[in-house]
């Protein structure tokens, strides 16, 4: 999981060297369309003028609305850029106001072959190839390529190293949480060793505080808490998954697994005792002791706790609007929430000591 998360880090430092005209379509496109355009030309069979989709690239090319790398042969540069008021897209009496910033993005695009790609969520991360950079000494590996790649395109020059002792400070905060005590930083300040910063940061990561500091995020996302929240808030016993989630981050479980065993670990062949305690994932959801209340009513309000949960820590999507209605622009389904909630509600839920 430490490599997984190295990796995560080295995509998210190739998104810097995006070029500034570099028109994407998920970040720059997408949104343009979906909030001027699919208004009037979008998935809503009621609202949709000109049986025009532009919503379905394919549908939206064979109207002629778009012809990739060809932006004067597409009807829909013509009129964004028309002159004429009757001509001209969004119409004047739909109040919607194209800037020319907008205009130009939507040209772009299209000279550059009017490329589309799915919601980001469901596209798998990819390596992104290092950067070559003119000061090659500098860089001491592939993240401080993609750093110097952005700093030498803004004419920028990388600030002077950090004293040890800074060091030593945030890495300690960085990977256990907690400062050095004053013996373990006057050592690292004091190690002549040329691998002196990797034998720390090996030794810090080896250590039972990695998992107790980087548990911290995922017990949030797992909205962790030691009572149930509601009015009497008494006390739960959930210490035990989140004892599992430390030990898990420090023998670096692998991420497949990690999510396996919280989301369906009681159905794993022949569950340990470790893989059932792992399901307390989806335990964390508030309990109401009230009396009078519904019991069912709760149960459906876990549910939702647990769908949105689900959606947003493995999916990276949110799927509140699904809870009302299929959405225009969401991927996920009014049918596709339910389904995924029947799923969550399907789990017995017997306690476990």
């Amino acid at each position: 999981m430490k490599n997984l998360l190295l990796f995560l880090s080295i995509a998210s430092f190739s998104c810097l060297l995006k070029a500034a005209d570099e028109v994407d379509y998920n970040r720059d496109v997408r949104p343009i369309l979906a909030e001027k355009c699919y208004p009037c030309h979008g998935p809503d069979k009621k609202a949709r003028k000109a049986k025009l989709r532009l919503d379905d690239f394919a549908a939206a090319v064979k109207a002629g609305a778009i012809t990739p790398g060809k932006p004067d042969e597409s009807e829909l540069v013509e009129r964004i850029f028309s002159d004429d008021p009757d001509e001209r897209m969004p119409p004047k009496k739909s109040k919607t106001i194209l800037d020319d910033k907008a205009k130009e993005v939507l040209r772009k695009w299209i000279a550059a072959g009017a490329q589309t790609s799915r919601h980001w969520a469901f596209v798998p991360p990819k390596r992104p190839e290092v950067p070559v950079t003119e000061n090659a000494s500098w860089p001491r590996n592939a993240i401080d390529r993609f750093i110097l790649a952005r700093l030498e395109k803004e004419k920028l020059e990388p600030a002077a190293e950090a004293d040890r002792y800074t060091l030593v400070r945030r890495l300690y905060l960085d990977l256990v949480g907690l400062p050095p005590t004053p013996e373990e930083a006057d050592a690292f300040a004091n190690d002549k060793n040329p691998k002196a910063y990797e034998n720390l940061v090996d030794s810090l990561l080896k250590s039972p505080g990695y998992g107790e500091r980087w548990a911290r995020d995922w017990l949030d996302l797992a909205r962790y808490a030691d009572s149930n929240g509601y009015e009497k808030d008494r006390g739960r016993t959930i210490w035990p998954w989140r004892d599992w989630v430390i030990k898990a981050l420090n023998n670096d479980m692998p991420f497949d697994q990690f999510t396996i065993e919280q989301l369906a670990g009681d159905m794993l062949p022949n569950a340990t005792p470790s893989q059932v305690v792992a399901t307390g994932f989806h335990r964390n959801t508030m309990i109401n002791e009230e009396g009078g209340i519904d019991p069912l009513e709760y149960r459906f309000y876990s549910m939702v706790d647990r769908v949105a949960t689900t959606g947003t820590v493995w999916m990276g999507l949110t799927t509140g609007c699904a809870q009302c209605h299929s959405h225009k622009y969401d991927p996920i389904s009014h049918t596709d929430y339910y389904q995924l909630m029947a799923l969550l509600d399907n789990a017995d839920e017997p306690d476990y000591l």
